[in-house]
């Protein structure tokens, strides 16, 4: 037999909204199926996630960096005395030295960034363009771009984004969102000095580029460097020629800026007694070659003073002479003790200054 549930029509008493039985607890919040309202009286965003949110600090913060170059203000000063001691002598010496220095910061970066090129490799890809043909030939190109943009000459009369472009060697025609945020995110000019917008450039660039860190951190030590340095030879900021120390802190403006200043004028004072002991070998080797004819050993000398190491296929490239003039010369060289040959080898032989 078929039970009929009873009908319970509109007008009874059961039917009423709200009515509870006896046995019904009382009604409560958390018994509802839908999520109650937001409070009005808390100032948090209902919308937000339930997750810890991240600060919305800013990346550069001019009063922040200006405080800290002001704290900073004697190893500032002592690294601007050491660093015109360095002009001086970068000047004396020629444009050459400032290719060396080049080379050899850039040879320095590579260790920072995981590369390891040496500075023979570097001088040989960007005389010859010979030698980028093993695992790491992307490394050698990347650190020889270094070099090459580190003793490029400055851009003038253009505005702040076609600089920051032309320090990269970008095509200012093309357009480049990042390069343009950047440009808009640095201090305007005279309101840091050079050392500190260096800095803060480095960390700048760092922080906006989403590129692999082999890609991003070179770039970022080639402007932060540039940047470091206005209208003066060697053109950039030595950085990492004496440690990486300037490349690797982190934390507020203050601790950075002073890993920044400390690293830097490590860099400087190694720069300084290389030039110096250039300086030293270039008078002995002049002195040395005096009885030998031809423009030969005047060109070998310049050219062993603008790389760290050489080979002899690119001394034949910048010198002009014969490659058995060249090599004829460099015995008479290394017999005399102005030269040495760094590879041991019979054959691809590499040559670097004795000092």
């Amino acid at each position: 037999m078929k039970i009929e549930r009873p009908h319970i029509r509109a007008d009874e008493p059961d039917a009423e909204e709200g009515e509870t039985g006896p046995y019904d607890a009382a009604p409560s919040e958390d018994d509802l199926w839908f999520l109650p309202g937001p409070d009005p009286n808390d100032d948090t965003d209902p919308f937000a996630p339930p997750l810890p949110r991240a600060s919305r600090q800013a990346l550069f913060d001019p009063a922040e960096w200006r405080a800290a170059e002001a704290a900073l203000a004697q190893p500032l000063a002592d690294l601007a005395l050491d660093l015109g001691r360095l002009i001086e002598r970068v000047e004396a010496l020629g444009p050459h030295a400032c290719e060396r220095l080049a080379q050899a910061e850039a040879a320095a970066l590579s260790w920072w960034t995981g590369d390891r090129i040496a500075p023979d490799r570097i001088a040989l890809w960007l005389a010859l363009r010979i030698g980028a043909t093993g695992e790491d030939s992307a490394a050698l190109i990347r650190d020889a771009w270094a070099a090459r943009r580190l003793a490029s000459p400055r851009p003038a009369g253009q505005g702040r984004a076609a600089a920051i472009a032309a320090h990269l060697g970008f095509d200012d025609a093309l357009p480049s969102g990042l390069v343009e945020d950047f440009a808009a995110m640095l201090p305007t000019p005279g309101e840091l000095g050079p050392v500190a917008t260096g800095c803060a450039a480095f960390h700048v660039w760092r922080a906006l580029d989403e590129r692999p860190p082999h890609l991003r951190d070179i770039e970022a030590a080639v402007l932060g460097a540039r940047l470091g340095l206005e209208g003066s030879a060697p053109g950039f900021l030595p950085l990492s020629l004496a440690g990486m120390r300037a490349l690797t802190l982190a934390g507020p403006a203050e601790r950075r800026l002073e890993g920044w200043i400390a690293g830097a004028h490590n860099a400087v004072m190694s720069a300084l007694m290389t030039m110096d002991r250039l300086r030293r070998w270039r008078a002995r080797a002049e002195a040395a070659t005096a009885d030998l004819s031809g423009r030969t050993p005047e060109r070998l000398i310049e050219g062993l003073l603008r790389h760290p190491m050489i080979a002899a296929p690119q001394l034949v490239t910048e010198t002009g002479a014969s490659r058995r003039a060249v090599l004829r010369n460099l015995a008479i060289f290394e017999k005399r003790e102005l030269v040495r040959e760094v590879t041991g080898q019979g054959r691809f032989k590499v040559w670097t200054v004795k000092i």
